[in-house]
């Protein structure tokens, strides 16, 4: 990859969006454009494109027509989910003070290490991607913390530091993050929430750990000690081999189908949509979706269980095979919100968020499984959880920390459900 200096940076009315499933022989996808009624961005396929690539997402077939977002302020179908986040847009507004706060441009300040496999670049001709150098390593752990406050106080940070804190900007979601070159392979660094009295990083390590005893597969994580308690390094799963792997997140997935049959307003966002999507583009060979599907319905009890209510869409995530097809990727984002709300953020069952196990069972046929087998399931993944405490002073969680976590996750309205006769 030639980098380009971010020096050179001039807004445009357009850049271009690059394959990089293969990373040495990039290929141009097409054009990415100023959609301004919605301040968003638009994507029209490349001739070469249309002969011998793939849709990025169903919103957007292989056809000769310009895709404009549906939304405000974001773009197109698989390439929103190529930009950054709240913390990613908090760094570049900070650091690089970009000349133009548009959504085009945010794209292109968020580089070449973004999740999933497309790239920006400001040529057609070759992929001229922002560049942000060789990765950190673990060792750079406590300085890029006090990076992080020095961004959250708003401090100036010297030019020479600026490599180990920008990478982490192409992340998603809202906590303080950076990426690191852990033995060859990119992980993602996570630090607490400013603030923030428990230590959540650990409680994140934790819960992934507890998950996988449920029979999910989560991705690796791994507690590094900083200097204000731990952040998590979450091992990354878009990365295979020098590879990229197409990603699209259930935000994405779940609004471009509704939108490609016409029903956009009303397309709900919930585990039995994403099962059946699963279903429907999901890898058949050896009923590998049949199994996510069953997985996905684990992970949506487990949420419910643990009082995880940030389980949002974009934290639901697929990935792309060679054939074209599907898969669920690891678990991510997987711990107690410590919010006690009683309700997901996506769709349940019948009774539509509310967080309830009767709720999780009432559209089970989705999900592949058939009442008997969904309560069993149920009662798997209730055994595990009621364990957490355990598991988590043996992932070294404060006892604190622990006891106040245990206010929601074990307040009445989740115990009970937990200890029910009917599940247990």
């Amino acid at each position: 990859m030639i980098e380009f200096d971010i020096k050179n940076y001039q807004p445009s009315d357009s850049l271009y969006l690059w394959w990089l499933g293969h990373p040495a022989s990039p290929r141009l996808i097409g054009e990415l454009r100023m959609a301004r009624q919605t301040k968003g961005v638009s994507l029209l396929y490349a001739a070469p494109w249309l002969q011998s690539g793939f849709s990025l997402s169903e919103d957007m077939p292989l056809v000769a027509r310009e895709f404009f977002p549906t939304e405000k302020e974001t773009a197109v179908g698989a390439v929103d989910d190529a930009r950054p986040d709240r913390w990613g847009e908090r760094v570049i507004r900070f650091l690089d003070k970009p000349p133009r706060l548009a959504v085009l441009d945010f794209l292109f300040f968020a580089g070449h290490e973004r999740f999933g496999a497309l790239g920006v670049s400001v040529s057609p001709d070759v992929y001229l991607a922002r560049g942000m150098g060789e990765l950190p390593q673990l060792a750079d752990a406590r300085e890029i913390e006090q990076l992080v406050h020095q961004i959250l106080a708003g401090e100036p940070i010297e030019e020479r530091k600026r490599r180990l804190i920008t990478p982490g900007a192409t992340m998603g979601g809202a906590r303080p993050k950076a990426l690191l070159n852990l033995d060859g392979h990119p992980w993602v660094l996570k630090f607490n929430e400013p603030g923030e009295p428990i230590d959540m990083p650990l409680v994140e390590h934790a819960t992934m750990t507890l998950a996988a005893q449920a029979g999910i597969r989560v991705a690796r994580t791994m507690p590094v000690k900083v200097q204000q308690g731990h952040a998590v390094a979450v091992k990354r799963f878009d990365r295979e081999g020098g590879l990229r792997r197409h990603a699209l997140s259930a935000n994405v997935a779940l609004k471009a189908t509704g939108e490609a049959s016409g029903h956009a307003a009303g397309a709900a966002l919930g585990y039995p949509e994403l099962a059946q999507w699963l279903r429907r583009r999901g890898v058949t060979a050896g009923g590998l979706h049949r199994a996510q599907m069953q997985e996905l319905f684990r992970r949506m009890v487990f949420n419910i269980l643990i009082d995880n209510t940030d389980d949002h869409e974009k934290n639901h995530v697929l990935l792309m095979t060679g054939s074209g097809e599907y898969e669920l990727s690891p678990a991510f984002d997987v711990l107690p919100s410590g919010q006690a709300l009683g309700y997901q953020q996506m769709r349940v069952g019948a009774d539509a968020a509310d967080a309830t196990l009767e709720n999780a069972l009432s559209e089970c046929a989705q999900f592949g499984l058939k009442q008997a087998e969904a309560v069993a399931q149920v009662k798997t993944v209730a055994l595990v959880v009621a364990h957490w405490k355990q598991h988590f002073a043996q992932a070294g969680v404060a006892a604190r920390d622990i006891e106040s976590l245990s206010c929601q996750i074990d307040r009445p309205f989740l115990r009970e459900q937990r200890l029910s006769a009917k599940i247990v």
